[in-house]
């Protein structure tokens, strides 16, 4: 079966494509439009997804080699996210299956982030950890079977990428602020700057601290420091993940783990994940860079296995603009 996915949950318009668990097309079009703002601004990210779905789906129909009339189920998420954004994705994709009479299903984001470990492939052996990491959130789940879940930790604040984002926008560097902290920290010497590795309970995270830190930092010395700001920054946040998750491995003997969102397009956090690996001899499971950030084959996908087990939805669903994995109907 051929599956359409659309994803427009924040300021990414994406489509995918997906036969089976083979990618036939995946684009994106992001939005430069929220840069000179320093986030994003759901009325213009709503505006734009409206502009540029109907001919990004048309793209990805070429690339693929095919038409709407040979696509088997459409696959759109519902939620988590802006409900502007959410809507329009939501809308297309409800009238797109009602015109070409094709079943539809509305799917959940974070859900669609964990099918990229199984996308092109098998994917991690049950039950398997994941540490979700974007700029809306930061969980620790354990993925005991197919479809389900139970997230085990979660921040308690900021979310990690929204945390780069902001201490990006503290000390000069654009939106998103994630790859260029990551390009700035490589410039930068560990251990020239002390900021704190936040602690939040057993298995939670916490960046609302070490974002203060940096920014009383920056008001007392200024940001001439630019690298070594970012590089001690990025450590320290990046080795929070790391010390939660090695935790939860250890106490729960999980053999595989998981790394999805878009901060796992971090090369660093990768490194140290990769490296906590063959320290505890578990699994670490990473997409291709491709499918870490936001993107319409995971939502492909993660519809397409939902549609098999449990059938399509209703056309009278609703976006939700917030929906833990557990709560998925």
């Amino acid at each position: 079966m051929i599956t359409l996915g659309i994803e427009t949950s924040c300021d990414e318009t994406a489509i995918g494509i997906l036969e089976d668990r083979r990618v036939r097309s995946n684009v994106v079009s992001s939005q430069i439009v929220h840069t000179k703002y320093g986030g994003v601004v759901p009325e213009l990210a709503a505006r734009n997804h409206i502009k540029v779905i109907v001919p990004l789906v048309n793209v990805a129909l070429e690339i693929a080699g095919c038409g709407l009339r040979d696509i088997g189920l459409i696959s759109v998420t519902r939620g988590p996210g802006l409900m502007g954004s959410l809507l329009v994705g939501l809308s297309y994709a409800k009238a797109l299956a009602v015109a070409l009479k094709k079943p539809f299903i509305g799917t959940n984001h974070l859900e669609g982030h964990i099918y990229t470990l199984h996308v092109g492939g098998k994917g991690p052996a049950y039950p398997y950890l994941v540490l979700l990491v974007s700029g809306g959130h930061t969980e620790l789940v354990l993925v005991k079977k197919e479809f389900n879940y139970v997230t085990i930790g979660r921040t308690v604040d900021d979310a990690c990428g929204e945390a780069f984002d902001k201490v990006a926008k503290l000390i000069g560097l654009p939106y998103p602020g994630g790859p260029y902290i990551e390009k700035y920290a490589l410039k930068g010497q560990l251990g020239a700057i002390r900021f704190p590795v936040p602690k939040a309970g057993r298995y939670d995270f916490s960046y609302a601290g070490l974002k203060t830190a940096v920014l009383y930092y920056v008001q007392q010395y200024g940001n001439s420091r630019l690298a070594d700001i970012a590089a001690n920054f990025q450590e320290s946040a990046l080795s929070q993940l790391v010390q939660v998750t090695k935790k939860a491995v250890l106490d729960l003997g999980v053999k595989d783990v998981g790394l999805v969102g878009g901060v796992s397009a971090n090369q660093t956090l990768q490194n140290k994940l990769l490296k906590l690996g063959q320290e505890t001899g578990c699994q670490i499971h990473v997409p291709d860079r491709e499918y870490c950030t936001d993107n319409g084959a995971m939502i492909a996908m993660a519809g397409a296995r939902r549609y098999k087990r449990f059938g399509g939805s209703n056309l009278n669903i609703d976006a939700v603009a917030r929906e833990d994995l557990e709560e998925i109907p």
